[in-house]
């Protein structure tokens, strides 16, 4: 009777951690999903008051707010401030208030859409949409990978890291290079890394889960948790639309 009194309450232990498990990851789907959305209505909203269209859907040229933004010095505030709060969020966890945390990764989401807006301008509406679905498909089957696997990634994750360095190493070459080759090689090699990474992050993200965190710590590493997935999804997005988005 002891013993069946404790194998009932072990399974009851059991069952509450995977349940808190589930919450704490919906959380940090969730967070990601809000920030893409936050994401691409910037970037909408960019491109219908920053951009003049022609009736077939091709752009004409840039009202005074889309001069500022994209022929003008602010274009690399506007480029680097999604790096600026990724480095603050990541280095400052431990320090900020969930609240903050939460606040800082909208603003980056939003900063990331002022960013990335200027894409509707190099590839065609079409493609931009068919390309995310697929980046979207490709995020979905590694990050469950990921979640549900039981071999120890950690290996990947580092292996991914070194080739991260390089492909950031390599972009940095080609901007004074502008090889479309180069770009060609980074991209594939991008699109690999990123997907990795995906498997990788969930994973660590999942391991990462603590029954006895408080709510406040619980938040935070939901919206880091979030923060290293959304980074995973975009760059796989970016990587992708370089190899197969059509170009206006």
């Amino acid at each position: 009777m002891a013993l069946e009194r404790r194998v009932l309450t072990r399974g009851a232990a059991r069952a509450d951690i995977d349940e808190g498990l589930r919450a704490y990851m919906l959380r940090v789907y969730n967070y990601m999903t809000g920030g893409l959305a936050i994401t691409g209505l910037v970037a909408l909203v960019l491109m219908q008051t920053a951009v003049t269209w022609d009736g077939a859907g091709n752009p004409t040229g840039f009202t005074a707010l889309g001069q500022a933004i994209y022929a003008s010095p602010l274009q690399w505030v506007i480029m680097l401030a999604p790096l600026a709060f990724v480095m603050v969020i990541s280095f400052g966890i431990n320090k900020l208030s969930a609240s903050t945390t939460q606040l800082l990764f909208w603003l980056f989401a939003a900063a990331m859409g002022a960013s990335l807006s200027s894409v509707a301008l190099v590839y065609t509406t079409t493609s931009i949409a068919r390309v995310f679905f697929i980046a979207a498909s490709v995020f979905g089957v590694m990050s469950l990978y990921g979640y549900t696997t039981k071999r120890d990634l950690t290996g990947v994750g580092q292996f991914m890291f070194m080739g991260l360095i390089g492909i950031v190493i390599a972009s940095v070459v080609n901007m004074f290079l502008g090889s479309t080759q180069m770009q060609f090689i980074i991209s594939i090699i991008g699109v690999i890394v990123f997907v990795g990474l995906t498997a990788y992050d969930t994973q660590n993200i999942k391991n990462m889960y603590l029954e006895s965190d408080s709510a406040e710590v619980g938040t935070k590493k939901a919206v880091h948790g979030a923060l290293r997935l959304y980074l995973d999804f975009i760059n796989i997005f970016v990587m992708l639309l370089s190899l197969f988005g059509a170009r206006r």
